[in-house]
């Protein structure tokens, strides 16, 4: 189960117990902050992009909106979200539970400057049915993060 897989690799940094499963959906950045009770903007939304035959994954702000020019600018390529039907085949999680928590190898994970400003956010933690609150550091450290992007508006 893809929960399973996102609780395993936050237990390595000793953050499984964050994870909340929910018994509502958190598939939607307005359904995720409803659930947990918090603006939308703290949801740490995990966007997938095509990549060639793979993917990368740009964690954002859920009130930003990537701005295709800075996209293309840094990763030289136009900002294709994978379909529905590739996401879970490449990424590891289905759409509304992609993280970057126990995905498959290989895959590129960049956390965007919209998340600075806060201090708490939420991403989801493998399910449309969960998430996960962290430090902007602790997110940093267990997605594994190849760097920081300014992609989005």
């Amino acid at each position: 189960m893809s929960i399973e897989r996102a609780r395993a690799h936050l237990a390595k940094y000793g953050l499984e117990d964050r994870i909340r499963e929910l018994t509502v959906s958190s598939a939607t950045v307005a359904l995720a902050a409803e659930a947990l009770g918090c603006e939308p903007a703290r949801i740490a939304k995990t966007l997938s992009f095509e990549n060639g035959e793979g993917a990368i994954l740009v964690i954002a702000a859920g009130d930003a909106r990537i701005d295709n020019a800075k996209f293309k600018h840094r990763f030289g390529m136009k900002a294709h979200m994978l379909s529905a039907e590739r996401v879970e085949p490449l990424i590891g999680h289905g759409v509304g539970g992609v993280c970057p928590f126990g995905i498959h190898e290989g895959i590129p994970v960049y956390l965007d400057e919209s998340l600075k400003r806060f201090d708490i956010v939420y991403p989801a933690a493998g399910t449309a049915a969960s998430a996960v609150m962290l430090t902007l550091s602790e997110l940093e450290r267990a997605s594994e993060a190849d760097g920081w992007v300014d992609v989005t508006k």
